[in-house]
């Protein structure tokens, strides 16, 4: 049986996932002070053209939830927004908590698995294809400045959050490759590859440093997992499944807004935008700790 789905890179951990008439959003964020360019940003005229929005928050770092997002809801009638259980939410959210279930549509769920640093990592189900999103699930460890018991520590809570994903079901994974970590950074992208077997993993949170994700995705593909790197705000890549092959074609982002191509055609939509709630908004940026 054949699936599809177009991932498009914004920001850090942002991605912005179609699936139909369906938009999946991703820990978005445009970046300090809002640099990210016009090309890689997501709007409501883009939004607008979609069937259904859903806008996953992971966690209350300011690099995974740009308060933008909210605004969004203005003219976007009927977009929801799923977030960890730790934030707080308007009348559009709903919550989620490690290994908490929720149906979204008839074709559409979402398991929530537990975090290493704040928050929770997200299992979807969309339309048959299942996509990880991470969050800031990873192996922190530092091994040149760690002591032996904070590694093992960090190590004990990683695979203990890991082992209730299931394996050789991700259509799609999203994961942290963060090179600030030093010595071993990518201990915790290898082994989720390795345990779980992404049919396609996307390095993710590289800190401004795209030839990290470069030089991953060139060593850490394996025969059960292919590699990509998204390097630049806007590059999208549409993803075919068949049963033994992938097939992806990358589109690079347009040098010009002009040049932007149209959004999805949207069919009428007649559901009456829901009431504003609050904005669930936490400012901090916590380090980890693995004490």
């Amino acid at each position: 049986m054949q699936k599809q789905l177009k991932v498009t890179y914004h920001y850090n951990s942002g991605f912005s996932i179609r699936v139909g008439g369906t938009l999946l959003v991703f820990d978005y964020w445009e970046g300090e002070n809002g640099k990210l360019s016009d090309v890689g940003r997501l709007n409501p005229s883009i939004l607008s053209a979609y069937e259904q929005v859903f806008v996953f928050i992971s966690h209350a770092h300011p690099d995974h939830l740009d308060p933008v997002v909210y605004e969004w809801r203005e003219s976007v009638p009927g977009i929801v927004y799923v977030v960890s259980s730790d934030l707080p939410i308007g009348k559009r959210g709903r919550r989620i908590a490690p290994l908490e279930e929720i149906t979204l549509t008839q074709d559409i769920s979402v398991k929530a698995f537990d975090s290493t640093d704040l928050g929770v990592s997200f299992l979807v189900t969309a339309y048959g294809m299942n996509i990880f999103h991470a969050g800031d699930l990873n192996l922190w460890h530092w091994r040149q400045e760690s002591s032996l018991r904070e590694i093992e520590a960090a190590e004990e809570s990683f695979y203990a959050a890991c082992e209730p994903i299931p394996a050789g079901v991700i259509d799609l994974a999203m994961f942290p490759v963060d090179p600030r970590q030093g010595l071993m950074y990518d201990a915790g992208a290898n082994h989720f590859i390795l345990t779980k077997k992404p049919r396609l993993f996307i390095p993710m949170h590289w800190q401004d440093r795209p030839e990290v994700a470069v030089e991953f995705a060139r060593r850490a593909r394996t025969s059960q997992t292919e590699v990509l790197a998204m390097t630049h705000p806007g590059e999208s890549a549409t993803v075919t499944y068949n049963e033994n092959m992938l097939d992806i074609h990358i589109v690079e982002p347009p040098r010009d807004l002009n040049d932007l191509p149209p959004a999805p055609a949207r069919r009428p939509d007649r559901r009456a935008p829901d009431e504003n709630g609050d904005d669930p908004f936490a400012d901090s940026d916590l380090p980890v700790d693995l004490n």
